[in-house]
């Protein structure tokens, strides 16, 4: 006779156990990054929050994760799981950077163009700005196409004697298509033009501008106050504009060598815009947003021997945020600490910031990311820009953004994210200036 045995159901929880397992995927510099999908079987996967960590649903005995996305290779390039004791962390390399996208926002820029060789800051826009004319006039430089520049910068050749040296002098900073000028006189927009003229003389011709150099550097040296700080310009009224440390950087490197300017401007900036136990330049005394994003940046691309340790301290203002444009998570670089949007001319500036620091994983991450939210130039569809947000937040302190500020291609993000691409760094020129060690006091 017999006996049927029926099969029981295991007793060993080794036979039915699940698990689930938490971990991280970070780039080159351990920053954690968003949006990477997990494959823990086939064709389910999880994807990693802003700061690089992920949860697995429950897993049944093993599995092995795999990180995937189009942009990285991963190391390990798998991980076995058994149990949940295990929690893996996968390293992204940027896969090389193909180039691809440098010619069509060129020619954006020489579209852009116009016949008095001026640039609009945005399509239909009717707003020309000379902060956006000068890195317009250094792209150009940039690219090889002198002529294009040249054109940029008689423009404003043209204009010494009824503009520049006018009034209470300087270049507007607005005007119209037509070169029409409105609005502030400002230090650090004329000190950009100045830079821009001293690559010209670097790169192609000492003397073609000298008169201009010579009559901007004349103005920001009139700025320069008894205390060695320097005014910001002037207003629509011819007065003062009060001081700001981004144009005081400005001023500092578009002026050629080391003088007694620099010297005293130097000694101000350490007595009144320099934080010495953080090592960091703040924007002005008594403002709720202490600090500006440009001032790291550009401090560190101005200022000999600045260590290059105040870059990672830009990280307060990295945020992730939805683009406008494709909905896509996009990680960057804010104006000032409320992170309410991803800045694409601040974080090409720290591109830039991070080549120069030799740090060339971190600056093509960044240029990545930028990349995310180029757009087809509505008026040359054959063509791609890059808008100035990621999407409708604040600049800097709590002023709204412009309407189409996170939708349409301008110039200044264009720019920067050239210089990236280019590896041109339009205050170079201006950087070997000879300080003397007891002059540097960020040392």
């Amino acid at each position: 006779m017999f006996t049927v045995c029926k099969k029981q159901p295991s007793t060993n929880p080794e036979l039915n156990r699940q698990f689930s397992i938490t971990g991280k995927v970070k780039d080159g510099a351990g920053i954690g990054l968003p949006d990477i999908k997990i494959y823990y079987n086939s064709n389910q996967f999880v994807i990693t929050n802003a700061s690089g960590n992920f949860i697995t649903p429950l897993i049944k005995d093993s599995a092995t994760l795999i990180p995937r996305d189009s942009l990285y290779s991963f190391i390990p390039a798998g991980f076995l799981v058994t149990d949940s004791s295990a929690q893996p962390e996968f390293t992204a390399q940027l896969l090389p950077h193909e180039n691809i996208f440098s010619e069509k926002v060129f020619d954006w820029f020489n579209n852009m163009q116009l016949s008095n060789g001026l640039l609009e800051s945005a399509e239909n826009g009717n707003l020309v700005s000379l902060y956006d004319n000068a890195l317009a006039a250094c792209v150009f430089m940039a690219h090889g196409d002198n002529e294009r520049a040249e054109k940029v910068l008689d423009f404003f050749n043209n204009r010494i004697n009824t503009e520049l040296k006018s009034g209470p002098g300087g270049f507007y900073q607005f005007r119209d298509r037509n070169g029409v000028p409105q609005g502030n006189r400002w230090l650090g927009d004329n000190a950009w033009l100045l830079i821009a003229v001293n690559n010209y003389a670097s790169r192609v011709n000492t003397t073609r501008y000298q008169t201009l150099a010579q009559e901007l550097n004349n103005w920001i040296r009139s700025l320069q106050d008894v205390d060695g700080s320097l005014w910001g310009g002037y207003d629509n009224t011819g007065s003062r504009i009060g001081k700001v440390t981004e144009g005081m950087m400005d001023a500092f490197n578009a002026i050629a060598g080391y003088d007694s300017f620099h010297q005293q401007l130097l000694s101000y900036l350490q007595g009144n815009r320099w934080n010495s136990t953080e090592k960091l330049f703040e924007s002005w005394p008594g403002n709720t947003y202490l600090y500006a994003l440009d001032n790291f940046s550009w401090g560190y691309c101005t200022f000999e021997g600045y260590d290059e340790a105040v870059l990672p301290k830009a990280d307060m203002f990295i945020t992730s945020r939805k683009s406008t444009l494709n909905n896509l998570s996009i990680t960057g670089y804010c104006f000032d600490i409320d992170k309410d949007g991803v800045w694409l001319e601040g974080t090409g500036e720290m591109v830039v910031a991070w080549q120069q620091a030799g740090n060339i994983a971190k600056a093509n991450y960044y240029l990545t990311e930028m990349e995310k939210v180029l757009v087809n130039g509505s008026l040359f569809p054959e063509t791609k820009g890059l808008p100035y947000s990621s999407n409708m937040g604040t600049g800097y302190g709590t002023g709204l953004l412009w309407q189409g500020a996170d939708t349409k291609p301008c110039v200044s993000s264009g720019a920067w994210y050239l210089f990236g691409l280019y590896q041109f760094n339009p205050m170079l020129v201006g950087y070997k200036k000879d300080i003397p060690i007891a002059d540097k006091f960020w040392l």
